[in-house]
C-alpha cells in the first residue's frame, strides 16, 4: 500500500510572475491527508482554489485554475515539481494570482520541496492507475496526447516546430525524482523573439526576461541552452504538471506537440473516468 505524503516544514520563495510581472511571495505548507494541492490567495481573503482538472478555466500560454471567484495561473511548473516528488497534500499560499517564475524552469521548486523534506502520512494514496487508453486529439492539427497502461510513470514527447533552428525534437523518460531533476527540471520556458511584443500587447509575458525565458530568433539562440533539446524537455515538464491536476499518475504518457489545452483535457478525461 502506498501512503499519502506532504512536506515536513514550511518553505518560502519570492519573485515575479512570468505573465503578470508582479512581485509575489509564495509559501508552501504541510497539509493533512486528503487535502490535495490547494492554492490559498492571501490577498483575496484566504480564498482557496483546489488544483483539480475540473477547475481549469484557461490554457492560454499557461494553465489557470479558478474556484470561489478567484484564480491562479501559470501553475504548471510548481505542479510538475510536486508530481515528480509524488506529493499528495500541500497548501500553497500566494499574495498574487501567479507563482514566481524563478528561472523559467521547475528546478527552484523541485529543490525547495526537497529542502522541506517529505513526510509520509498514515492514509492510503489514491494513485491514478491508467488501465485503458485515454486520448485527446486535435483533429485540425493532428496533435494529440494519450495515456496508456504502464508499470511506473513514463513520458514520451515529440515536438514539431517549423523553425529551422528547432525542428523535430523527441525525448522519452521514465520519471522518477532523480531523472526528473537531472533531465527535466532545468528545462526553461522558450519564446520566439518576434512573438514577444504581441504577447505583451495581450497582457502576457510581462515578467519575462532573459533571466527566465530562453529566446530565439531567425539567427539563433539569444541566451545559452541547458540542453540542445531544451524545448521538448520543457514540454515534458509541462505535461507532468498539467496531468497532476488529475492526481498522481501511473502510466505511459505519449504526446505529439501537445500544449496546455490538450494536456488539461486529458487530465479532465482521466479524472472523470479513473479519479
Amino acid at each position: 500500500m502506498q501512503r499519502q505524503t506532504t512536506i515536513k516544514k514550511d518553505v518560502s520563495y519570492r519573485g515575479i510572475g512570468l505573465h503578470s510581472g508582479r512581485e509575489v511571495s509564495m509559501r508552501i505548507l504541510p497539509a493533512p491527508a486528503d487535502t490535495g494541492i490547494v492554492f490559498v490567495r492571501t490577498d483575496a481573503g484566504g480564498r482557496q482554489i483546489h488544483a483539480r482538472a475540473a477547475n481549469v478555466t484557461s490554457t492560454l500560454r499557461a494553465t489557470t485554475v479558478e474556484e470561489n471567484g478567484v484564480k491562479v495561473f501559470t501553475i504548471e511548473h510548481l505542479m510538475s515539481a510536486l508530481h515528480a516528488h509524488r506529493i499528495d497534500n500541500v497548501c500553497v499560499e500566494l499574495n498574487a494570482e501567479e507563482p514566481p517564475v524563478a528561472d523559467g524552469s521547475s528546478l527552484a521548486y523541485f529543490d525547495l520541496i526537497e529542502s522541506a523534506g517529505i513526510e509520509e502520512l498514515r492514509s492510503e494514496r489514491h494513485e491514478i492507475v491508467i488501465d485503458r487508453v485515454c486520448r485527446i486529439d486535435d483533429e485540425r492539427t493532428g496533435r494529440f496526447v494519450m495515456a496508456l497502461p504502464y508499470d511506473g510513470f513514463r513520458v514520451s514527447f515529440i515536438s514539431l516546430n517549423p523553425h529551422k533552428l528547432i525542428g523535430t525534437q523527441y525525448e522519452d523518460f521514465h520519471i522518477d525524482a532523480q531523472t526528473y531533476r537531472r533531465e527535466i527540471a532545468p528545462a526553461r520556458t522558450i519564446a520566439y523573439e518576434k512573438e514577444i511584443d504581441q504577447l505583451r500587447e495581450m497582457g502576457l509575458g510581462l515578467g519575462g526576461s532573459l533571466e527566465n525565458v530562453i529566446v530565439y530568433n531567425d539567427e539563433g539562440w539569444i541566451n545559452p541552452l541547458h540542453f540542445a533539446d531544451e524545448l521538448v524537455r520543457h514540454k515534458i515538464l509541462d505535461v507532468i504538471g498539467d496531468l497532476r491536476l488529475a492526481g498522481i499518475i501511473r502510466g505511459h504518457v505519449i504526446a505529439a506537440a501537445s500544449g496546455h489545452a490538450l494536456n488539461t483535457a486529458l487530465a479532465k478525461q482521466i479524472a472523470a473516468s479513473l479519479g
